[in-house]
């Protein structure tokens, strides 16, 4: 859908999936083929090597250049995919803290009571904004606090954090979302054979060496790195990389259902008819919205 977007639009195409910006990940990432990039501009993918990390914090940096670069040459992005964070990374003013790997080191140390008192002694508000029983989240809040000095009810605070969770977008924006109906499950086992089938366990295996933290984790790559390193049977690989996968799709359809901007269209099996469902629902939204940021 968004690659015909971009023909009858003459756009470029921003991909928000956040493993297709490391190089050699294509097939589990299902990142679109050479050909069909040779037809289709496409921004934020073949970013970084997989060795690297590369932080939303990067990612947002990059892809509002490239966005901005889109919007002086008076082209139109049609952003797609994939991570619901990435998504909002570019269409909304989120804030990212510094970070330190030091720093982490010390805090993945140290008893996570004495993280939770010393977030609290310096918020005693902490608790609205932190969940304290994820200690993942503590770590990382008294990690902002100790490089920055802001607590959780300070950042909060700011213009940008109230512009976050009322959803208004830093530029004009319409999003479309096609809800995949209840077939959902048995697309995603067929769709991860045909990746099985295109060679993705050769892939695997071939940046097996090269994976850094983060996309060593991917769905399918996780998994299938248990295949070529000998401690798990292909079969049970597969299976867990089907659960995870769809594991991720509730995630991230729970996660991009409270976007209030989305409209959602219903799943129909005719590619044409989807088609022009998405581009009258574009239509509509796109005055609708033109009038708002005009009013």
């Amino acid at each position: 859908m968004a690659e015909r977007l971009a023909e009858v639009h003459g756009a470029a195409l921003v991909s928000v999936d956040s493993m297709q910006v490391y190089r050699g990940m294509d097939i589990g990432t299902a990142k679109p083929d050479r050909e069909t990039r040779r037809r289709h501009t496409y921004h934020m993918i073949d970013v970084v090597d997989p060795a690297d990390e590369y932080t939303v914090a990067e990612y947002q940096s990059a892809g509002t250049e490239h966005l901005d670069d889109l919007e002086a040459s008076g082209t139109t992005a049609v952003i797609v995919g994939g991570s619901g964070l990435h998504f909002r990374a570019l269409v909304d003013p989120l804030e990212f803290a510094p970070t330190s790997a030091e720093l982490r080191s010390v805090l993945d140390a140290t008893p996570g009571e004495h993280l939770t008192a010393e977030l609290t002694a310096a918020d005693a508000n902490a608790g609205d904004h932190v969940d304290l029983a994820n200690l993942r989240r503590v770590v990382r809040a008294v990690e902002v606090l100790r490089l920055t000095g802001e607590t959780p009810s300070d950042r909060a605070s700011t213009t940008a954090a109230a512009a976050v969770r009322s959803y208004e977008a830093v530029r004009p924006l319409v999003a479309i979302g096609l809800d995949p109906g209840p077939e959902l499950a048995e697309r995603i086992e067929r769709r991860f054979d045909r990746m099985l089938t295109a060679g993705l366990v050769e892939e695997v295996d071939s940046l097996a060496d090269r994976l850094g933290i983060t996309a060593a984790q991917a769905v399918g790559y996780k998994e299938l790195l248990r295949v070529v390193r000998g401690d798990s049977p292909l079969a049970s690989a597969r299976d867990a990389a089907i659960a995870s996968t769809r594991s991720l799709a509730r995630r991230q359809r729970t996660y991009f259902k409270r976007d209030p901007r989305i409209r959602w269209l219903v799943w129909d099996h005719d590619p044409d008819r989807r088609f022009a469902a998405v581009r009258t629902a574009i239509e509509e939204a796109s005055a609708e919205e033109a009038s708002a940021w005009n009013s």
